[in-house]
């Protein structure tokens, strides 16, 4: 089962290890379940919405203007923030930085766990940033911290995250926007 971190302070066992796998397309993976779409972007919102310094991490495919869609997706998940009250810290180069870095200096989305702890994040939205390195990056943050994560992917998700939904295009983000709305009114926020 997939279990909000620390994981035994180490990458291992990964979600896949423990047989966890992407969910088939139009639905959702929530810990270890795989349930419909909506009931993951409930639990998601409620998430983002009752836990410390909930953050969206953007990465260059919504960062950057590359396309039409890149762009409408820019622009709702800056609305998808301003609904939550989420800060933004932006992933847009992730390059490594050889031979040496600071990571205490440096922009960090190389080391997105020291990210999470330096901001005491217990709530994160990725979104936008490419799979590969998605894929490592929740890894890291579920061995290490307790941090609640969310991929909102455009292919087929990511196992380590507490919650995936997959194949999150324009719109998506627009019903995951009416969801945090509705979410918003039943806390009485």
């Amino acid at each position: 089962m997939a279990k909000l971190g620390p994981s035994s302070y180490s990458p291992y066992p990964v979600a896949m290890y423990e047989s966890i796998l992407n969910p088939p397309p139009g639905k959702a993976l929530m810990y270890d379940e795989i349930v419909d779409e909506e009931i993951a972007m409930r639990e998601a919102a409620k998430a983002m919405l009752t836990r410390d310094n909930p953050t969206i991490f953007p990465g260059p495919q919504v960062l950057y203007e590359w396309n039409e869609e890149a762009k409408e997706k820019a622009r709702l998940v800056r609305r998808i923030a301003d609904t939550l009250g989420a800060k933004i810290i932006p992933m847009y180069d992730y390059r490594p930085k050889y031979p040496k870095i600071d990571p205490e200096k440096e922009i960090n989305p190389n080391h997105p766990n020291l990210t999470i702890w330096h901001n005491n994040i217990k709530a994160c939205i990725f979104v936008g940033v490419h799979c590969h390195y998605a894929n490592v990056a929740l890894k890291i943050i579920r061995a290490e911290t307790d941090c609640f994560t969310i991929a909102l992917c455009g292919n087929a998700g990511h196992e380590d995250a507490m919650i995936t939904l997959r194949d999150q295009h324009t719109e998506e983000l627009e019903k995951f926007i009416r969801v945090i709305e509705e979410v918003k009114r039943e806390l009485g926020r």
